[in-house]
């Protein structure tokens, strides 16, 4: 399908936008209709939704390399994208899905019926956006410099790591948000491909008050003490007017690891080592020597035997803000597998790991580096890819496109 074609009466026009503008892109939607029902989180904003949003129970997350050195191409991609995000988030397609015989339908169609199923979609750029092929060195954020060398680091896999661009896809329903990232790349062919994507299940953090912790794979409760207040998210999760680059004003620093867990040595180790390596009873969830799951963590506490009853290594002990100077994340992590590793025979599997932050090298690299020297939980999970992007600020209206104050 021609991008020309595309841009006409067959393509996201016909499904009620314009591209055009005094910039050469502006987005107007001509019809709004669709209305707020069950499961659909507004596109429009000043953030960009899916960071301190309820955590859905399914992921598909992309990288994208940009292919094209033409800016105004990149721009045009961001701007069929917000204008396709806009439509996919109210439950309709991109464009109709029944055309002519001899022409591919604009609209792949697996989600005709599903409904928007909370679906939220976040953009980010990666630091290898910020080269010569777009003019773009000098916006890069302080922030968005690339992640250093951490402990734990010598497994990781360029070929599903870093990438331009990221769109994290959430959802209830799994083919929802793989519509998302499946259209996206569609949209964007010839100016950006992907570069690597992950499907993530069954959420394992809480980002709300209103949920209930869940379980990761190795079975134990993951987030209990993750960012839920408001408070907490302005101080630790959204930049602020501080910011050396004005155009991330409002947006978030986005870091993803795919974390192996090594499922078969874990499951024969004994529940009393189990619950020493997190800190936390396996079942209650509650922290070892207390009795409820929200009970406040006592690292002073000691057995009969006088030693530490959160054993010094604990994964809770390591990551809690009281150890790491009061620092703190938005973990958004799901549970992943992909099947049989053919090489060993072993569940491939793990957790998907997402967290949103203020400033990444303040926060993340902090945690990540006493966690790797140290975390009980090393002895059983491996850390095979790593990324970074920083999600600027959201659509706030029709007419913008993500990222269009840092191509003003």
């Amino acid at each position: 399908m021609s991008r020309r074609r595309f841009l006409g009466g067959a393509g996201l026009a016909g499904a009620g936008v314009v591209v055009g503008g005094a910039a050469g892109f502006g987005i107007a939607e001509a019809t709004r209709g669709g209305g707020s029902g069950d499961g659909q989180v507004p596109f429009h904003g000043a953030r960009q939704a899916g960071i301190t949003t309820p955590a859905q129970q399914r992921l598909v997350f992309g990288s994208f390399d940009v292919k094209t050195t033409d800016v105004e191409k990149l721009k045009v991609t961001l701007a069929l994208w917000s204008a396709a995000a806009s439509l996919m988030t109210q439950g309709k397609p991109v464009g109709p899905t029944e055309t002519a015989p001899a022409n591919p339908p604009v609209d792949t169609g697996e989600a005709v019926g599903l409904g928007p199923q909370d679906l939220t979609i976040t953009v980010g750029f990666g630091p290898s956006l910020f080269d010569d092929r777009f003019g773009l060195a000098g916006k890069r954020p302080a922030a968005l410099a690339p992640l250093p060398a951490l402990p734990g680091d010598t497994l990781l896999d360029p070929s599903i790591s870093g990438g331009d661009l990221c769109v994290q896809a959430c959802s209830q329903d799994p083919q929802v948000a793989f519509h998302v990232v499946r259209n996206f790349a569609r949209i964007g062919r010839g100016a950006v491909a992907l570069r690597w994507m992950q499907e993530g299940f069954g959420r394992a953090s809480s980002t709300s008050s209103d949920q209930q912790t869940p379980r990761n794979l190795f079975g134990f409760k993951d987030g209990t003490n993750n960012i839920k207040a408001d408070a907490d998210a302005e101080r630790w999760v959204w930049v602020d007017d501080e910011a050396d680059q004005p155009w991330m004003r409002g947006g978030s620093y986005l870091v993803s690891r795919k974390i192996r867990m090594t499922i078969e040595t874990w499951d024969s180790d004994n529940l009393g080592d189990q619950e020493r390596v997190f800190g936390r009873m396996k079942e209650s969830g509650a922290p070892i020597g207390a009795q409820g799951e929200f009970d406040a963590l006592d690292f002073g506490a000691k057995g009969d035997d006088g030693k530490p009853l959160i054993d010094l290594n604990a994964h809770v002990r390591l990551a809690h803000p009281d150890n790491n100077g009061g620092v703190q994340i938005l973990r958004r992590s799901y549970n992943y597998t992909n099947g049989i590793d053919p090489r060993t025979g072993q569940l491939d599997a793990g957790l998907f790991f997402i967290a949103f932050q203020r400033d990444p090298h303040a926060q993340f690299v902090r945690l990540q580096t006493q966690l790797g020297h140290r975390d009980n939980l090393n002895e059983y999970i491996k850390h095979e890819s790593s990324a970074l992007f920083a999600c600027p600020p959201g659509v706030q209206k029709v007419g913008d496109y993500w990222g269009k104050a840092l191509f003003a």
